[in-house]
């Protein structure tokens, strides 16, 4: 299982916006060296406006809006949910950092949320964190999400444990077994939260969406950022999402 996620890694990385702007570089830097100076110089142009387009902030918040717009925000948390399931993101374990640290901003975000509407409700929920290990950490994400659920005033008792999923559909698959037919509350980021949708209503489960780190902005769009590192990463966020979701449809007609 270990191999064929590693490899699932190593495969998702080349066809990456930023891993593809680098191999059209790289290449043109080859061809340039062999000497075959058009079709290099046709590479180098075809990198630099690549990396130029993905890195250009418009560009990136036009292409992750529609992902991160389809559910609205959740304000209020309906009174009859038990439970409030908050999707895995990175983590790292180590000891010397506050728990706010060893956290990716991610899941900082998603937990936070789940909070909020946590507090909301009288009959307080139970609060599901999911998330395993990874190839390298000995704690998993589940544990870390729940240490600092704790830290933020969540009852250790009003919090489940998932640390055995890897991926969405792993955390589909483990909502099923422990809610059953229940209504609840899914918190994820709101460009993943389209294909999250999938994954549970494919189980045959009642998700109630809550988007939450919302990154796209275009009312106020900022036409002079240029390779922008931000951009960046929503582009590649955006990415992300496009080739899950086709990824999905894939596997159905399969």
């Amino acid at each position: 299982m270990e191999l064929s996620f590693l490899l699932k890694k190593f495969v998702s990385l080349f066809i990456m916006p930023f891993s593809i702007g680098m191999l059209l570089l790289l290449v043109g830097i080859v061809l340039l060296f062999r000497n075959k100076r058009i079709k290099a110089t046709l590479f180098l142009s075809l990198g630099f406006v690549w990396l130029f387009v993905i890195s250009y902030s418009p560009f990136a918040n036009a292409l992750l809006y529609p992902y991160e717009h389809v559910y609205p925000t959740l304000k209020k948390a309906p009174n009859n949910i038990s439970y409030i399931y908050v999707l895995g993101n990175m983590h790292h374990t180590d000891t010397s950092q506050p728990i706010t640290s060893q956290n990716h901003e991610v899941s900082l975000v998603r937990l936070n949320e789940a909070i909020r509407l946590y507090h909301q409700l009288k009959e307080q929920p139970t609060i599901i964190v999911s998330g395993y290990s990874g190839l390298y950490d000995p704690t998993s994400g589940a544990k870390m999400q729940k240490e600092l659920a704790v830290a933020l005033g969540v009852k250790a008792e009003n919090i489940h444990l998932e640390p055995h999923a890897k991926d969405t559909q792993e955390e589909a698959e483990a909502a099923k077994s422990y809610i059953g037919s229940k209504p609840f509350v899914l918190v994820t980021s709101a460009s993943h939260m389209p294909r999250a949708m999938q994954f549970f209503k494919h189980e045959g489960l009642t998700p109630i969406p809550a988007p939450t780190n919302h990154l796209a902005q275009i009312k106020h769009p900022h036409y002079t950022n240029f390779f922008d590192v931000h951009a960046l990463r929503k582009t590649d966020m955006a990415w992300h999402e496009i080739l899950g979701l086709l990824w999905q449809k894939i596997k159905r007609i399969l």
